[in-house]
């Protein structure tokens, strides 16, 4: 059904059931009880934490040794968080935060894959571009700088993140 089905079906109903059905999506469906939640009770900062524990379990398990970090939970953890509509500032304290985990863990470990590298790359790029879309560089210059001048490892890493935050930071 698409979403123009959906709001004319929804709009013909009458509120109290329109209400019941919100309420059985509440208790089916774990996302959407999230959703509903953040909706009516928005609080970004405390939202934010919860999804940065998901991406510091993949880099630094509370046990053990990750020998390879899940980029596709840490992206999911990002997704499910900008489906919330968060405030701009917060999604963005969450892109940053999974490449200075990416960093910490190969300064942690030593030199990785290449396609580590790339993935983590591009996903600086997608932070710094979102970061100055919504004008909040100076919010994170200090932050972003102080990760990429504790990164100097292989592959020429450091010298891309640096490149692509001079392409953003102008």
């Amino acid at each position: 059904m698409t979403k123009a089905k959906l709001r004319k079906k929804l709009d013909s109903l009458p509120k109290e059931n329109v209400i019941n059905i919100i309420m059985s999506l509440y208790d089916a469906s774990k996302e959407a009880k999230m959703y509903l939640d953040f909706y009516t009770t928005p609080n970004s900062a405390e939202e934010v934490k919860r999804f940065k524990k998901i991406i510091r379990k993949e880099f630094f398990p509370e046990r053990g040794f990750s020998e390879k970090p899940s980029f596709a939970t840490c992206r999911k953890a990002i997704s499910d968080f900008k489906k919330m509509k968060p405030q701009p500032f917060y999604l963005a304290d969450l892109m940053i935060y999974y490449i200075e985990n990416g960093c910490e863990y190969t300064m942690t470990f030593g030199d990785m894959w290449e396609q580590y590298y790339i993935t983590l790359e591009t996903n600086f790029e997608k932070a710094m571009k979102y970061i100055t879309e919504y004008g909040l560089l100076a919010d994170f210059k200090e932050r972003v700088e102080q990760m990429l001048n504790a990164t100097d490892c292989g592959w020429g890493f450091s010298d891309t993140l640096w490149d692509i935050y001079g392409e953003y930071s102008r």
